[in-house]
């Protein structure tokens, strides 16, 4: 891990943090900004006195303890992640070459700081569909969601999806069985998902990567459930919705801000039980069914992004 790298897990990571409040994302992006504006990196805070931190980035005697604690507990974030690393999971950050170079070109500061992984990170190379739907599905939706996989791996194409149950954990399956290639941005449970036998067989294999911005043991947090899918369509070249209720939870809130931003194509199962699906549709989604050729090379809208030329933020 380079300097900055540690830097960025000193200020950002949940591991070691009872006592004092990592930065949030936003937090960080403020952060790093104000160094860039001063042709500095993150390494180079590790030796800021406290006139420095007054001076140059204008901090109050507050945010210098914060950040001074927050390196204090260097020694015990050092132990928590060589204890993880033995159990096969990592850190990645934004100033790592390995971070998902995909998320920074879409996403750009909206990227997350940091994501604990388990698997080999240059599967973010490659070309991806995206699944999302609904934990409770039925025996159609798990025969479109197969149909759907095997279609598109034909078309060379891994699955991306957030490895919960039901239509993610269908898909995944699926690709996985058939010998092909998967990401699983998960919400929580990494440290639990890779003590399963299955799991560990396919990481090994390299064929299945485990990322999440949640610390290893944590459990399950409906912000980060909801975060998780800009990270699925981000990665995919299109995503495809198998099945959503209509304006509430996860697959709808992610959908339509695809929808909005034109971060990818999102496609959606046509059917008729649905009425979260039916009003995708009518807001854009591209409608398929079983006949769907797989074909994600369909051009979308963008919006005009005022920070198209911005720094990538240390990385």
């Amino acid at each position: 891990m380079n300097d900055n790298s540690s830097v960025i897990v000193s200020l950002c990571s949940h591991l070691c943090a009872d006592s004092c409040k990592p930065f949030t994302p936003s937090e960080w992006t403020k952060f790093a900004k104000m160094l860039m504006e001063k042709s500095l990196q993150p390494k180079d805070v590790i030796d800021f006195s406290t006139e420095d931190f007054k001076h140059i980035l204008l901090y109050t005697d507050d945010e210098i303890q914060r950040i001074r604690s927050l390196f204090d507990r260097s020694g015990s974030l050092t132990f928590e992640l060589e204890k993880y690393s033995s159990m096969g999971v990592k850190v990645v950050t934004r100033a790592d070459a390995e971070y998902p170079r995909v998320l920074k070109s879409k996403l750009k500061e909206n990227c997350p700081p940091l994501f604990y992984y388990a698997g080999d990170l240059n599967l973010t190379k490659r070309n991806y569909a995206g699944f999302v739907g609904s934990r409770n599905v039925d025996d159609n939706d798990t025969d479109f969601t197969k149909h759907a996989v095997s279609t598109i791996a034909k078309n060379g194409f891994g699955v991306v999806s957030g490895g919960a149950k039901g239509v993610d954990s269908t898909a995944s399956s699926a690709m996985l069985a058939d010998g092909g290639f998967c990401i699983e941005y998960l919400a929580d449970s990494l440290a639990r998902k890779i003590k399963k036998r299955d799991v560990v067989s396919q990481i090994q294999k390299g064929n299945l990567l485990l990322i999440s911005i949640a610390k290893p043991d944590a459990g399950f947090n409906a912000g980060f459930a909801m975060q998780r899918n800009k990270f699925i369509y981000a990665q995919s070249k299109g995503t495809i919705v198998v099945k959503s209720d209509y304006d509430k939870g996860g697959t709808w809130s992610g959908a339509t801000e695809a929808l909005r931003n034109g971060c990818c194509p999102v496609f959606c199962r046509i059917n008729q039980k649905s009425l979260g699906n039916k009003k995708l549709i009518e807001l854009g989604a591209i409608a398929i069914d079983e006949n769907w050729d797989g074909k994600l090379d369909v051009s979308v809208t963008k919006k005009k992004d005022s920070k198209e030329d911005q720094l990538s933020l240390f990385g």
